[in-house]
């Protein structure tokens, strides 16, 4: 019975994270850094991907950024970083952003069409939250979706996205035999 228990328990604690993306295949995209460099979503396959949508005058993000320095150095190669931005961020923003906070991996240009697939923002839904993290797996799943708000601030400002990782990237693992 306490093993029924913990497990439901567990259930209930990842499914506080899944929005309503997890569980479905990440838009395709290819987008430009601020190098010209493009990246596709297609080469990350193989590897946890966070996907980090954000806007340089954002606070949130800005901390969240700091979050995603100290993931990248935990993890290294174990999983890829990107972030989007769309307009009114341009080059000159996204440089004094990336110079400011200490961004070390890829800020993606987009002109809103690559969100909008990925977000699935429609008419009837025209809103985008920032930030939102899209984590996927190596397959390409969506894991879990996560937009910011006072309940995910540990997520988004502390350590409760590394509970998440340690997690993902173990279940993740190739098994030993």
């Amino acid at each position: 019975m306490l093993k029924h228990i913990a497990a439901l328990v567990l259930c209930l604690g990842a499914a506080l994270h899944a929005g309503p993306l997890a569980g479905k295949r990440i838009a395709s995209f290819t987008l430009p850094d601020s190098q010209a460099r493009y990246h596709d979503v297609l080469d990350y396959r193989g590897k946890v991907l966070l996907v980090d949508i954000m806007k340089t005058d954002c606070p949130h993000c800005a901390a969240f950024s700091k979050v995603l320095e100290r993931v990248k150095s935990r993890y290294g190669e174990r999983l890829n970083i990107l972030s989007i931005v769309n307009p009114p961020d341009n080059q000159q923003t996204v440089a004094a952003y990336v110079a400011r906070n200490k961004v070390t991996s890829p800020i993606l240009f987009d002109f809103g069409q690559a969100v909008a697939a990925m977000l699935r923002i429609t008419p009837q839904n025209p809103t985008i939250q920032l930030p939102t993290l899209l984590i996927v797996g190596p397959d390409g799943i969506v894991i879990e979706d996560i937009v910011y708000d006072d309940s995910r601030k540990d997520i988004f400002e502390g350590d409760g996205l590394f509970r998440i990782l340690d997690k993902i990237l173990a279940e993740s693992a190739p098994r030993k035999k």
